[in-house]
């Protein structure tokens, strides 16, 4: 299994980008989750959603953002619109067996063991 995320950008504060991740095995029960991080800081967990459709956001990223699946439940999308300067960071999309529960999107990324290779998002003030 290989995550593949894409979407990334510049954009200017107030603008929006939808970021996509495929690759994660749809055909079983998954939780995928959207993380981010800068450098020297620890990694955030921004979103998760799984095959059941429940959906957990990180607190600084709620009313904002929004993680989403297409109908042939290949891709997981991540809208983010009303972007700030401190949504700066490399996104990862990540994976793991089973559903999601509300404390993985707290726990720094620990519970999930498949990750993709990340894509940056600049947001400018």
């Amino acid at each position: 299994v290989q995550l593949v995320e894409s979407g990334g950008g510049s954009v200017q504060a107030g603008g929006s980008l939808r970021l996509s991740c495929t690759g994660y095995r749809s055909h079983v029960n998954y939780c995928v989750a959207w993380f981010r991080q800068t450098p020297g800081k620890e990694r955030e967990g921004v979103a998760t959603i799984d095959r059941d459709d429940d959906k957990y956001y990180g607190g600084s990223v709620k009313g904002r953002f929004t993680i989403s699946e297409d109908n042939t439940r290949s891709h997981i999308y991540l809208q983010m619109n009303n972007l700030k300067a401190d949504d700066t960071a490399t996104y990862y999309c990540a994976a793991s067996i089973g559903y999601c529960q509300r404390w993985y999107v707290e726990g720094h990324g620990r519970h999930f063991d498949i990750w993709g290779q990340g894509t940056q998002v600049s947001v400018s003030s």
